[in-house]
């Protein structure tokens, strides 16, 4: 098994998925805000 080393792993890979997750949660939260402001300018 080989020794360990902390801070030697490359995360690059982890960093990219971690970025493009949360460019989806704040694509979904906006159009989530929008649909509730339609929604609740269409009840008027």
């Amino acid at each position: 098994m080989a020794e360990f080393k902390p801070g030697s792993m490359d995360i690059r890979a982890k960093e990219k998925t971690f970025a493009g997750f949360i460019r989806v949660v704040i694509w979904v939260a906006a159009i989530c805000v929008v649909v509730l402001i339609v929604m609740a300018l269409s009840d008027a």
